[in-house]
Order: C-alpha cells, then structure tokens, then sequence
C-alpha cells in the first residue's frame, strides 16, 4: 500500500509540478505530511526528511520535464542559467534568513501576495513588460508560425531573480511559484517558455539543494524509490498536456496553482 501510495503521489507532483512549472514540492511536502500524521497509511516522517527527499524528487521531475521541452525547443537556456545565478543565491540567503526569523507572520502577507500575482496573471495582457533599449533579445516560434519576441536587462533579471530566491528560500515555497509569473507578467515571456525555463531553472537548484541535503542525512531510501518513477512518468504527462493546451487555460491552471500555495502560507501564518 505504501508503494502504490506514493507512486501515485510522484505521479501527481511530477504532472502538476511539469504543467505548470512549479516543480512539484507544492504537492509532495503537503501529500508526505497529511498521509503520515493524519492517517496510518505512511509513516510520520520529520519535516527535514519530507523536505530533503522532496527535493531529490525535483532533480528527477525538473531532469524529465526538462528533456520533454527540450525537444519542443521550448527552454531558454541562456535566460534560464542566468535567472539560476540569482535566485541560487538567493535562495542560499532565505534559507540562511530563515533561521533567524520568524516566518509566521510574513507567511500571512506573503500567502495574499501570492493570490494576489493570481490576480495580475489575470490582467497580464493590460501590464506592460519593463521596457529595456539594450538587453538580451529573444524569440519564440509557436506551431501556427507567430512568432513572439521578448527581450530584458540581464541586470534586472538577475535582481529580480535574487529577490524571487531569497522569498523561496525563507518560505520554502519553490521558485517557480514566482519566477514563472514574473517571466511572463515583467519580462514579457510566452507561456511556453516561461514553464519550460522554469523547469530547467528547478533542474539546476534542486541539484544543489539535494546535494546539501544529503550531506545533512536528510534523505529517506525508500521515499525516494517509491516517489521516482510516478514522478518521472508524471513530469512527461504534464509536459504532454502542456503542449497540447491553449496558452490562456495554462495560464488559468497557474494562477489557480498560486491561488492554493498563497492559502497554505496563509494558513502556515495563522495557525504555524
């Protein structure tokens, strides 16, 4: 029951996480908590532990979604190492910040924040991308041929991007959850390549991350072999789905994906 319990759970993370770009920890961490403290059917694991092997999870779903859009030719490499430069960083510094802070009540206002980038995601088509004479230019062909150019000051981004890892790493929320929105409302970015670049960016970080998490013995065997193959199944599923949906309804699943992290954080600041 435990196997089929968590491949499921790979599986679920891996297609949602892949969609939409938000890696899939959203739907791990919160599934590994319930199933183990408020049924009998996992064990209890410690928090570290959920979060150590959940990231483990996410160097699979971001290597195997990374790969899908790869062959759709719909990852921004250079766009998305030089994001990874910031929010890598970044990340270092609210995980750091984290431990010398009380993140209740900044969880409460940041969870409204959350829901309230939902709500932009709605209207991004009246915001206007930051405008930049010099910058890195880049385009994006879609199947019927339009094609959508897009361009943003490395200096920006990688301000930007700081910012977007200093707020994963003090919430432990993913930078997806921020990156993708901010690719596509301040920078202009095509869904597609946003989701994509997003993936490949939560490919790098969770390297990282995992590495400092096994050093620390924060990583469970068995979790990781029974989440694995339904995430990287899962992460090919949500690729597929991804490309054969209009740009607008993947949109609208992202912004209902914000609308539940920015309630959990809400949650996380009122009750702890």
């Amino acid at each position: 029951m435990d196997w089929l319990i968590l491949i499921f759970l790979g599986l679920t993370a891996g297609t949602v996480g892949s969609l939409v770009g938000l890696g899939g920890g959203i739907i791990i961490v919160p599934g590994l908590l319930i199933f183990g403290n408020y049924t009998n059917l996992l064990p209890a694991y410690s928090p570290q532990t959920i979060v150590g092997s959940s990231i483990v999870i996410l160097v699979v779903i971001g290597l195997s979604s990374t790969l899908s859009y790869m062959k759709e030719k719909r990852v921004d490499y250079k766009s998305g190492v030089l994001f990874f430069a910031g929010s890598g960083p970044g990340a270092i510094a609210g995980a750091w910040l984290n431990k010398l802070v009380s993140t209740d009540g900044f969880s409460l206002y940041f969870g409204i924040f959350m829901v309230m980038i939902s709500f932009l995601l709605m209207v991004r088509d009246r915001i206007k991308p930051i405008k930049t004479i010099k910058g890195i230019e880049r385009s994006f062909t879609y199947e019927t041929g339009e094609i959508v150019t897009y361009r943003y000051s490395p200096l920006i981004a990688l301000l930007i991007s700081f910012f977007v890892g200093v707020l994963s790493g003090l919430f432990g929320i993913g930078g997806g959850s921020l990156m993708v929105p901010a690719m596509i409302i301040l920078f202009g970015f095509p869904a597609p390549v946003a989701i994509a670049t997003s993936m490949f960016m939560i490919f790098l970080s969770s390297v990282t991350g995992a590495a400092a998490h096994l050093i620390l013995g924060n990583i469970e065997l068995f979790l990781i072999l029974a989440l694995i193959p339904g995430a990287w199944i899962g992460a090919k599923l949500g690729s597929y789905i991804n490309k054969r949906l209009k740009d607008r309804t993947v949109i609208t699943l992202l912004r209902w994906m914000l609308v539940i992290v920015g309630i959990r954080l809400v949650w996380q600041g009122m009750f702890g």
